[in-house]
């Protein structure tokens, strides 16, 4: 039996669903099916201005994003596909906080629906810290069939590795 080390949270008819297609040779087809377009978002400065707009239509009243980037050092060894991080420094008698947000790299070469929901997963902890039924809802809120599309990430994740 396969083991689908980014579906294990998930249940085994699911699982084994993913396992038939990997034995059919039919996963690459199944992706590409369901998620055809690739985004264009493939700078720094593109990807700041994609989570900017994001920000803009969804979390008006949050923190500013100070820094968006993809990240070339953030692997799936250490189980982060995004992070998001706050950095304080005090400058003269002030306290001032960073936000960033960084998405791996590899999503440069993902469909876009990935690339959003990477993106929506990050920018929903400046909200809601914790992966809490609040942080779900807010997620699906920005992003409809936001778990559907997280689902699927990790089946793209599982195909990546077999190549």
């Amino acid at each position: 039996m396969t083991a689908l080390k980014y579906l294990q949270a998930y249940p085994a008819t699911l699982q084994d669903q993913v396992r038939q297609l990997i034995a059919d040779g039919r996963l690459g087809d199944y992706l590409s099916q369901r998620y055809p377009q690739k985004h264009d978002v493939q700078s720094d400065k593109a990807l700041y201005t994609y989570a900017l707009d994001l920000k803009q239509e969804y979390l008006r009243n949050a923190p500013a994003i100070d820094k968006v980037l993809f990240d070339n050092r953030l692997d799936l060894t250490h189980r982060a596909l995004g992070l998001h991080t706050t950095i304080s420094r005090v400058q003269g008698g002030k306290l001032k906080a960073k936000k960033e947000i960084r998405i791996a790299s590899l999503f440069k070469e993902a469909p876009s629906e990935f690339l959003k929901m990477i993106v929506v997963h990050e920018l929903a902890h400046f909200k809601e810290s914790d992966h809490n039924k609040a942080f779900y809802k807010l997620c699906e809120h920005m992003l409809p069939g936001y778990h559907q599309v997280e689902f699927d990430v990790r089946v793209y994740l599982t195909w990546r590795d077999m190549q």
